[in-house]
Parts: structure tokens; C-alpha cells; sequence
């Protein structure tokens, strides 16, 4: 049996929106961490950067009130038709998020994901220091690995599937024979061979054999 692996992206792909937006709006400054995403999936800042500047805007942030926030975040519509249909065709589907683990880890039970791999954000006694780190910290993150998994799970270029909507998605497209922009930026649609312009993720399953 051929070995096929789904790589989606978290934010405004998986997740239907930004999870730092919803949890700078606990602190007033949207706007300012908006901006600061809104340049990075563009690709018109450092990925690393703009994380670590954003996530240090969340200083005395209780872990309870994030946690919180990540049980309220909604669902992309069509993501659990989505998941259950690639697993339906074999895939092991797996989450890459440059977000935290608070979040991705209630979806990954949600949607039945085989594996979610994101950042965590540092707490003292219960409060956020305003740091973070972990396996998703970098432009090129997903790429590396979703590149280790490959060789773990045996599976092939030919055989994996990566979905993302910014900039820092690209890096798993060069590991991805079927690469997907789902209501993308410019950047990763200009990369992709398959474009999904309909917030729908379950349009994906049209383009999977």
C-alpha cells in the first residue's frame, strides 16, 4: 500500500482566522499585531521576527484566558469533510502551524489529525512571559519538517499533499508534488498547481484523486 501524507497549514487555513489576532484583541492591539502578520504572510518580513514580536505584545496574558480563546476559535468551513475525505483516501493528515500548541492540539482531536506540530508560548505561574519557541519558529520550518516526516513515514514527493494560504507555507511546496493555495496571498499562489479562491476547504478533495 502506497504511503500519502496531507500537510495543512493552521491559521486561515484549518482555523478560520489569525489565532494571535484573537488573542491581541484580550489587549487592544489587533491592529498593530494585524499589520505585523499581514507583512509576514506576504512575505515582506521575517517569519521568525515578526512571531517573536507579536507573541511578546501578550506579556501578562493568563495561560487559562488562552486557553480559553483556543477553545472558542472556529473551524475553517469544509475542514472536517476535508480531513475525513484524504483520510478516506489514504492519507495520514498532519498540521504544521507557525501558532501554538494551546490551539492546535484541541483541533487535532477535533478533526481526528494523525499529528499537529506548532510553537508553544512560555508561562510562568500561569501568566506569559511574552516568549515563545518550538518546531515551527522559522521561513523555513514546514519545509524541513515535512521533509523529516517523509523519510519517516516513507512517503514520496508524488504522494504529498501541502496546504497553506502565506508565506511561510512555501518552503513545504518544494517537498510537494500537489501544492495547494487555499484563499491565498499572492506569494503562494504564484507556487502553487492547485488554487482554491471559495472559503470552502473541502474543495481540495475536487484536485485528490
Amino acid at each position: 500500500m502506497t504511503n500519502k501524507l496531507a500537510v495543512f497549514d493552521f491559521d486561515s487555513t484549518l482555523m478560520d482566522g489569525e489565532t494571535l489576532e484573537f488573542f491581541a484583541r484580550e489587549v487592544g492591539i489587533q491592529d498593530k499585531v494585524k499589520s505585523i502578520t499581514d507583512k509576514a504572510m506576504r512575505g515582506d518580513l521575517d517569519f521568525f521576527e515578526s512571531l517573536t514580536e507579536r507573541v511578546s505584545f501578550l506579556k501578562g496574558l493568563s495561560v487559562s484566558k488562552i486557553d480559553k480563546i483556543c477553545k472558542s476559535l472556529p473551524l475553517m468551513n469544509g475542514a472536517k469533510e476535508a480531513v475525513l475525505g484524504l483520510k478516506e483516501k489514504g492519507y495520514k493528515v498532519v498540521c504544521f502551524s507557525g501558532g501554538f500548541r494551546n490551539a492546535t492540539r484541541l483541533f487535532a482531536e477535533e478533526l481526528g489529525l494523525d499529528g499537529e506540530f506548532s510553537n508553544i508560548l512560555h508561562s510562568k505561574d500561569g501568566i506569559l512571559t511574552g516568549q515563545v519557541g518550538g518546531e515551527m519558529m522559522f521561513n523555513d520550518s514546514k519545509g524541513q519538517m515535512l521533509s523529516r516526516l517523509q523519510k519517516l513515514l516513507d512517503v514520496s514527493e508524488e504522494n504529498t499533499l501541502a496546504v497553506g494560504d502565506g508565506a511561510n507555507d512555501l518552503s513545504m511546496f518544494k517537498f510537494a508534488s500537489k501544492r495547494a493555495a487555499f484563499c491565498a496571498k499572492p506569494i503562494l499562489k504564484e507556487n502553487a498547481n492547485i488554487v482554491i479562491e471559495e472559503k470552502d476547504l473541502s474543495k481540495i478533495l475536487d484536485f485528490i484523486e
